[in-house]
């Protein structure tokens, strides 16, 4: 099991929570979102909102690709390089 759960749980419930097509289809932490359709270019910038919010990080507009956001799992591990980088600038 991934190191970063805690981040894998928190994105999973909030994609659940607010993209309707994710429930229907019952994503997986695996699943591309993108691709599917569950989450487009207007979904990607409300995960930069929550994640800016949930997790303290700053998404910035070069972060802003198509492998940072493709599935849960990717978006966890985007997270943790995030945090890091702004613990290492501290």
């Amino acid at each position: 099991m991934p190191e970063n759960t805690d981040a894998i749980v928190r994105i999973r419930q909030f994609i659940l929570q607010r993209f309707p097509l994710a429930k229907r289809r019952k994503v997986t932490d695996q699943d591309n979102l993108l691709e599917s359709g569950v989450v487009d270019s207007l979904g990607v910038l409300e995960l930069v909102t929550f994640m800016q919010q949930e997790f303290s990080v700053t998404v910035n507009d070069e972060d802003l690709t198509p492998e940072n956001f493709q599935t849960i799992e990717c978006m966890a591990q985007f997270v943790a390089r995030l945090a890091l980088q702004s613990g290492a600038r501290e």
